[in-house]
């Protein structure tokens, strides 16, 4: 069942429609940093694209006007909230299966689509997983957010049974988009999809799923669990001289509590 934004999964833990933040008051019809409270972390966007992160060690949390403020929809502050702007085509690749490509160029920092689903809690998460046989396909995407006070904030996603377009996106150890969290209503995240650089019309989109791109670089601890968990992996077929030959392979979900 198509859905262009999140609903909430069969275990009802989250409900990512509901509006919880408080709306900023500004007057204006495109809101100000610094000024408006949703902006305390400074401009997001600059001409419907992300703003490239300063020579920051921690990447600074992104949060778009939501539904209780004061500003109008002509708000710069709102991108992601408006959805899908740009004509996509899903295609038959050969060798891994569905694609998604883009029929329209993409300059680099333009939001591109969201990766929407059913929003799970961990339990129902780690059991969607378990229950998966080798032929089946696992869309089950887990976003951990590290807080400055420590703690881990993880977001659970499946658009197996209810998602939108961004389930067809490949995995390419060299993709051209990357992810951000991206919130609007609430603290649970849109899972934001955003050119990592200049796309031409008719290249197909894709991004890394393990989350290193853009982010911090594999540990030796890390590496060293990949490779224990070779056996249960599935091939890339992405054809980057980077290729890490094997689709990236998280066993958090796979283990008991």
């Amino acid at each position: 069942q198509y859905s262009p934004d999140n609903v909430a999964g069969a275990d009802g833990d989250v409900d990512p429609t509901e509006v919880t933040f408080p709306g900023c008051p500004c007057l204006t019809s495109s809101c100000e940093a610094h000024v408006c409270s949703c902006l305390r972390h400074g401009e997001n966007y600059n001409s419907l694209c992300l703003r490239p992160p300063e020579e920051e060690e921690y990447a600074r949390p992104v949060f778009e006007c939501n539904a209780m403020c004061q500003c109008g929809e002509s708000c710069q502050n709102r991108v992601v909230q408006r959805g899908l702007q740009l004509r996509l085509e899903v295609f038959k690749t050969e060798k891994k299966g569905w694609g998604l490509r883009t029929l329209e160029f993409i300059a680099q920092g333009r939001f591109v689509c969201e990766y929407a689903g059913e929003v799970l809690g961990f339990n129902e998460a780690r059991r969607r997983i378990q229950a998966l046989t080798v032929k089946d396909s696992n869309y089950i995407i887990v976003v951990r957010e590290h807080v400055h006070s420590g703690q881990v904030m993880e977001t659970f996603v499946d658009p197996t049974y209810t998602g939108n377009v961004g389930r067809f996106l490949n995995h390419s150890c060299e993709p051209n988009l990357f992810m951000v969290p991206v919130r609007v209503d609430s603290m649970v995240p849109k899972l934001a999809l955003f050119a990592a650089t200049d796309i031409s019309a008719g290249e197909e989109l894709s991004y890394d799923y393990s989350g290193r791109f853009h982010n911090l670089p594999v540990t030796n601890r890390e590496q060293n669990s990949l490779e224990e968990d070779n056996r249960l992996r599935k091939p890339c077929f992405c054809g980057s001289h980077t290729c890490a030959s094997f689709l990236p392979w998280d066993s958090s979900l796979f283990s008991t509590p």
